[in-house]
């Protein structure tokens, strides 16, 4: 293992930095509506299961971010996870365009938390926020899962060493081709 230092604070950060890298995840978009009905979102790949009762949630957002002021204001958000072929739509809600709604398929009925992705997500999980507590700069978001849809074959979008991948390509599985919802 390589050596280091605690003396720089900065080091710290890189090498938390390249610890999470090295820790692939899942992707995910949060989404929500903001004032007057306005969706928006976020690119999120901090996000974990907590508990089963009451299914529970916990995503992390940036403190400032428009998406965690439209949540914490409508008390509800939709956490879309991303499959295969969706790596421009995480690069799109990573980015921060104000246009992303406008270059994306997605629906809102009246049962969802948020905008589900539904040509980019196989699977969507409609959350009521039920708690946010300040960390550093980011607020971890729980919230209780009160609906879930999801593709029976799923083929999700990885994240990790700083890339994107396909489930199958990464774990040499053949190609199955996702059943819609």
């Amino acid at each position: 293992m390589p050596e280091t230092t605690e003396a720089d604070p900065g080091s710290h950060r890189d090498g938390f930095r390249a610890l999470m890298s090295a820790f692939p995840s899942g992707v995910g978009v949060v989404t929500t509506t903001g004032r007057g009905g306005r969706p928006v979102g976020m690119t999120c790949s901090s996000l974990s299961s907590v508990t089963l009762n009451p299914p529970t949630l916990l995503v992390c957002l940036r403190s400032g971010s428009n998406t965690l002021a439209a949540v914490r204001e409508s008390g509800a958000f939709a956490v879309n996870l991303l499959g295969r072929e969706a790596r421009s739509t995480a690069e799109l809600f990573a980015s921060g365009a104000a246009d992303r709604f406008s270059r994306v398929h997605w629906t809102l009925d009246r049962e969802a938390a948020g905008p589900h992705l539904d040509l980019d997500a196989h699977a969507v999980a409609d959350c009521t926020l039920s708690r946010a507590v300040e960390v550093g700069d980011h607020m971890v978001v729980l919230g209780e899962v009160r609906r879930v849809s999801w593709d029976e074959n799923p083929r999700p979008l990885l994240y990790g060493l700083r890339r994107y991948a396909d489930w199958a390509a990464a774990t040499g599985e053949p190609a199955v081709p996702g059943s819609r919802r």
